[in-house]
């Protein structure tokens, strides 16, 4: 199964049904509709271009934290200038 382009969205998107995968359809550049979704232990974003699609994965564990402290100096380490 490949995907060329934006004219593979909808088949895209009936595969991701399909496996019963819930999914985003956001756009946050001009030129690109973006699909996003979570499985276990994995995000992806998959951006569909005329010509071509990119994606990124973000593996990571699925821990429930509860250290609000951390939370708070994470936020501002990762927003500070």
């Amino acid at each position: 199964m490949t995907f060329d382009g934006i004219k593979d969205l909808l088949p895209f998107l009936e595969f991701l049904n399909s496996r019963k995968v819930l999914f985003r359809i956001e756009q946050s550049r001009p030129d690109a509709i973006m699909v996003s979704f979570t499985l276990v232990g994995v995000r992806a974003e998959v951006e569909f271009f005329d010509d071509h699609i990119e994606y990124s994965l973000f593996h990571g564990d699925e821990w429930v934290l509860d250290d609000q402290a951390a939370l708070v100096a994470l936020i501002r380490q990762k927003t500070d200038d």
